[in-house]
């Protein structure tokens, strides 16, 4: 067996430390053009509802706003907290901020994440890994937006000559894509995905609070996964 170089191991090192830095510039300008387009979005999701109360003359009042704000923050208000925690492992960092301002997370950029992170043999969790999966999102972001644009010119049109059995049957597509997302990485760790639907059923079918549901699910299955992983190598808890 060889035995690595001093010189070998020094440009290891400094290929490592290249990396690292540029992977630190990469999260930099990640972190500039994601916080300014989302601040931009959120400034821009303000100006209809102000041009339409302040200027048209049609506001409905602070008590109805409120009010209208306080049941919606009781209904969805923990997914605010919960999904960047939950999508951040496979989105990763630039990933995430491309994700939250295009929409379309869990049935769009997750699975296209994850696509082309397998499509190159990337890891989840690794650099390398999370630049295939913001290109994969990116690509995925543009194509979304040029469908949108073609089913908002056509889409009454489109309706009309769909048949009703395939109108009906486009309620199945988010579940397609989360079993197909399972089905993927289970192929590589069949045990973890025998974990995974496990869990996923007894979340389903478990009287809880259905806005927890997804978290709870994801949380348990990591905690089973890390224990698993810890035995096998013999690490005390």
């Amino acid at each position: 067996m060889s035995v690595p170089t001093k010189a070998g191991v020094t440009e290891a090192k400094i290929e490592v430390r290249q990396i690292t830095m540029s992977m630190q510039g990469f999260h930099g300008k990640s972190d500039f053009w994601g916080q300014t387009t989302l601040w931009m979005l959120i400034v821009m999701s303000f100006v209809p509802p102000i041009y339409f109360s302040f200027i048209l003359g049609y506001h409905p009042g602070w008590g109805a706003i409120a009010g209208g704000l306080i049941g919606y923050a009781a209904f969805i208000g923990i997914m605010w907290f919960l999904e960047p925690i939950t999508y951040y492992p496979v989105l990763g960092k630039s990933g995430t901020y491309i994700a939250f301002l295009t929409g379309n997370i869990a049935n769009m950029c997750l699975p296209c994440s994850a696509a082309a992170q397998e499509s190159i043999g990337a890891e989840p969790g690794t650099k390398k890994a999370e630049v295939a999966g913001t290109l994969g999102i990116a690509v995925a972001s543009l194509t979304n937006i040029v469908i949108i644009i073609a089913v908002v010119l056509s889409g009454s049109f489109i309706l009309t000559i769909i048949p009703q059995s395939v109108q009906n049957a486009l309620q199945f597509i988010l579940p397609a894509i989360y079993g197909g997302v399972l089905g993927q990485f289970a192929l590589k760790k069949p045990l973890y995905g025998l974990v995974a639907f496990v869990i996923g059923m007894a979340v389903l079918f478990a009287p809880i609070f259905s806005l927890i549901k997804i978290v709870l699910c994801v949380a348990i299955t990591i905690a089973v996964v890390l224990f698993i992983e810890k035995s096998k190598s013999g690490v005390p808890e």
